[in-house]
């Protein structure tokens, strides 16, 4: 793996890929479809396809158009953020990609990445919890993140204020690796204040968005910027947290993608320790020391040190370039992405993969309407959502977790209910 951060992500070589990616990017809509584009070809063979190969993978009308129409200043913003030293783009296409984010659900199309790109491949620990903890939950957060830094861990966190900017400030403190995933562009840190932690972090460790440079805080990227944050994660543990607070749905991600959910007990008397006391209850480690946490992932964290350690031994040559920047042809450690994989759908017309693309989206939202008929303003278990629609429980976790991040479906102790 090329590790250079001195190499920048918009060299010649490159710049058709980059700039194909960022068009896919802007196009927003599912990113299923687009994930499939990249699959079957490199970003920039993919644009220049055509409409026949997009809608064959399942791109909708919205985003063919979006394709062909986006917006001249969003590209151009971060067309100069990539030329930036130390700024990368890593696809769902690059070898690059991290591995664990490969296995979420609804995995993000692409990463905008400022500073050290490595740390996304080293073991890490989301560590998150309340905006305004009590001092002895920000003591907590400095300790262990400073504890679990020395031992190696990267220290995974949303640049938040409370637990989020203590984790952060203390990894930093003792030089370990830190990475703050955002709700916003990479170039927009939020909350303001902030500011100067945020460019700390990108000199020492690695600030990475799934959104555009010069995104704005929204409220609905929140929730979503979550679920990667628990999935570059081997284990999520939550040090104060509210009943109904935010850090309860990274936890929860975390439980769906497999990931060690670990939480901090605290007084009965205080309500912050309200959340960490009913993830506890449902099953997620009490931690009280930092030790707790590395015994917990003592045998997840040597799995990754071991695919580790083959990806740096895999053959390189002098000319490979760096973290982001290859395409995958290029690449000796790319997962074989055939780019001369034939542009249609095996078998397939350009009429045919058309009807095809229409037959999918009339069953996509005929299991949606299933899903929704199915929930009632009661508590509703997995085992009987499968039974009431015939719908896998990986269909069913597909549809509902994007529901819950609109605020249709509210989840509580593994049991779904309409909101509204």
């Amino acid at each position: 793996m090329q590790t250079d951060p001195t190499r920048r992500s918009g060299h010649d070589d490159t710049t058709a890929d980059n700039d194909a990616l960022l068009r896919l990017i802007a196009c927003n809509g599912p990113a299923a479809p687009r994930r499939r584009l990249l699959e079957q070809v490199a970003p920039a063979t993919a644009f220049a396809a055509g409409v026949a190969l997009w809608r064959a993978c399942g791109l909708n009308a919205r985003q063919v158009a979006a394709l062909h129409g986006a917006a001249a200043a969003t590209l151009e913003r971060a067309r100069r953020w990539l030329a930036q030293p130390h700024h990368h783009l890593i696809g769902w296409h690059d070898p690059d990609y991290p591995p664990l984010l490969r296995h979420i659900p609804s995995p993000p199309l692409a990463l905008f990445v400022a500073g050290d790109p490595t740390l996304l491949w080293r073991p890490a620990i989301a560590l998150v919890g309340s905006r305004s903890p009590t001092p002895g939950g920000h003591d907590n957060a400095a300790e262990f993140a400073r504890a679990l830094a020395v031992q190696g861990l990267v220290v995974a966190s949303g640049l938040a204020a409370g637990i989020d900017t203590a984790a952060h400030h203390a990894a930093l403190a003792v030089d370990g690796g830190t990475v703050a995933v955002l709700g916003t562009g990479p170039d927009v840190p939020y909350p303001r204040s902030n500011t100067a932690l945020h460019a700390r972090i990108v000199e020492h460790g690695a600030v990475i968005s799934e959104h555009l440079p010069g995104t704005g805080p929204r409220r609905e990227h929140f929730p979503s910027r979550n679920r990667i944050l628990a999935g570059l994660s081997l284990g999520t543990l939550v040090i104060e947290a509210a009943h109904r607070s935010g850090a309860l749905i990274t936890a929860r991600l975390a439980g769906e993608c497999g990931r060690e959910v670990m939480a901090l007990p605290g007084s009965i008397h205080n309500p912050l320790a309200r959340g960490c006391h009913r993830l506890i209850r449902d099953g997620a480690c009490l931690v009280e020391r930092p030790q707790d946490v590395i015994d917990l992932l003592a045998a997840a964290i040597a799995e990754q040190a071991r695919d580790l350690r083959q990806r740096l031994a895999a053959p390189t040559s002098d000319s490979q370039p760096p973290v982001g920047d290859a395409p995958d042809h290029q690449n000796p450690t790319s997962a074989a992405i055939d780019v001369d994989a034939p542009l249609l759908l095996p078998g397939r017309t350009p009429e045919q993969a058309g009807t095809d693309h229409g037959d999918q989206a009339r069953e996509t939202a005929s299991e949606h309407q299933t899903l929704w008929r199915a929930l009632g303003y009661d508590p509703t278990g997995m085992d009987e959502l499968v039974e009431r629609t015939g719908l896998t429980p990986a269909q069913l976790s597909s549809m509902l977790l994007p529901m819950e991040l609109e605020g249709r479906v509210v989840a509580q102790h593994g049991r779904y209910y309409r909101n509204r």
